[in-house]
């Protein structure tokens, strides 16, 4: 939605209007679909199969893409191609989530069959921190026109420190990422237990309740998502101003999150350019920011101008070229390091 669509003074096409309904039938979707996994798998503590992962992850997208193909008939093509490019979008950020989810739970010396309950509920805490971001982020916007310059100006410097953690390589990642904020704070309040206790999150020893690691952990990793969330919600900003497109992507990105942590942990290390490529994104939609707000200022106006389906083009076309480069470069870097082993 252009910016001079969510002005006091503008209209919306009834074609663009969600109804209430149709927020009631996504937050029972939405909820249904997190207490089918509860009571389905995460409930029972194992390690998920790589056949489970990946059969409810298609299920998930199968689910954004019914979403997608119901918003573009319902609304037209511009309200479908702005849903599918944030998906699409938060899709990639979740990438960069998974590295450091896999250094948290390395941190915590979490166990391989407890790892799915901790992103389970690390993923709740992170979808109603989201829906609060997308609340705060479209009063913004709608009052403030120029905020999109702030949003725009935050993505840039966010794309430039993607490029430094590409630049700098895994080896120096940083573990104190998982005693965050928030778990200072309930080491603080509550007694820590030293040991895991199954999958419970407060135990009673001594004649004292103890919040176990596991609870710090799932605190950890919902504390890091609001951190993450300060990049995604401005990034969906940038594509659109609908607070139901914008909640419903996040809402099917975060679904998939789990089993995408389970599939890609081994391919992460061969997307050697993931880092760069996001950067990419983000440097592309806050660039888009800036002068969407400037256009509407009378300022370049015409320039760096992406209609929905060319802004959708550039996120798929940067996706595909990082995700080729990477492996082609993994492919080139282990033919070397196998090179020394055929000499000898």
């Amino acid at each position: 939605m252009a910016l001079s669509a969510m002005l006091p003074m503008a209209s919306t096409p009834e074609q663009m209007v969600v109804h209430t309904a149709e927020w009631a039938a996504l937050i029972v979707i939405v909820f249904g679909v997190f207490a089918f996994d509860l009571l389905s798998h995460v409930r029972k503590p194992h390690e998920p199969s790589m056949k489970e992962s990946a059969s409810y992850l298609a299920l998930y997208c199968f689910l954004a893409c019914v979403l997608g193909t119901y918003l573009w008939w319902r609304h037209g093509s511009t309200f479908g191609l702005e849903y599918f490019s944030v998906w699409g979008v938060e899709y990639s950020l979740s990438l960069d989530n998974i590295f450091v989810f896999i250094i948290i739970m390395g941190a915590f010396d979490v166990p391989k069959k407890l790892q799915q309950k901790v992103l389970f509920w690390g993923i709740v805490i992170a979808l109603v921190l989201r829906f609060v971001f997308i609340l705060l982020g479209k009063v913004i916007v709608s009052s403030l026109a120029w905020s999109f310059f702030i949003f725009g100006a935050f993505l840039l410097v966010t794309a430039l420190s993607q490029i430094r953690e590409g630049l700098r390589g895994e080896e120096d990642e940083d573990t104190s990422i998982a005693d965050n904020f928030l778990v200072r704070i309930a080491r603080k309040v509550f007694h820590v237990a030293e040991d895991y206790h199954g999958d419970k999150q407060v135990v009673k020893l001594q004649g004292k309740h103890h919040v176990t690691p596991l609870f710090l952990c799932i605190i950890a990793i919902g504390g890091i998502d609001l951190m993450f969330a300060l990049d995604s919600i401005p990034a969906s900003f940038g594509f659109t101003t609908e607070p139901f497109i914008i909640f419903a992507a996040n809402a099917f990105a975060l679904m998939g999150l789990r089993q995408m942590f389970f599939l890609v942990e081994g391919l992460l290390e061969k997307l050697v350019y993931l880092h760069f490529g996001l950067a990419a994104i983000l440097g592309f939609i806050g660039l888009k920011l800036i002068f969407e707000a400037a256009h509407h200022y009378g300022y370049a106006e015409g320039f760096f101008s992406f209609n929905s389906l060319q802004s959708l083009l550039v996120i798929v076309v940067i996706i595909v070229i990082t995700v080729i480069s990477s492996f082609i470069a993994s492919r080139v870097k282990s033919r070397k390091n196998a090179l020394p082993d055929q000499e000898q």
